[in-house]
C-alpha cells in the first residue's frame, strides 16, 4: 500500500463525522472506510484487501481519535 493511500485513509478518518465512526460495528466501519478511501483512489483487489486488514488492525485507534474530537 502506498503512502498516498494511507494519507487518504487518515484524511477520511479526520474528515468523517465522529458519530459515524463511533456508531458502526467493526465490520461495517471497515467496509465504510474502504469505500470512502477507494472513491478517491483506484485500488486493485490486493490493495483493497490489505487496506481492509490495515483498517481492522487500527479500529481502536480510529475510535479513540473520534472520541477525542467529541470534547
Amino acid at each position: 500500500m502506498t503512502p498516498k493511500i494511507l494519507r487518504q485513509l487518515w484524511s477520511v478518518v479526520e474528515n468523517s463525522q465522529t458519530k459515524t465512526l463511533l456508531q458502526m460495528d467493526d465490520a461495517s466501519l471497515v467496509q465504510w472506510l474502504v469505500k470512502q478511501t477507494t472513491t478517491q483512489a483506484f485500488l486493485d483487489p490486493h490493495e483493497t484487501d490489505f487496506l481492509s486488514d490495515y483498517i481492522a488492525s487500527r479500529l481502536t485507534l480510529i475510535r479513540d481519535l473520534a472520541c477525542e474530537r467529541q470534547y
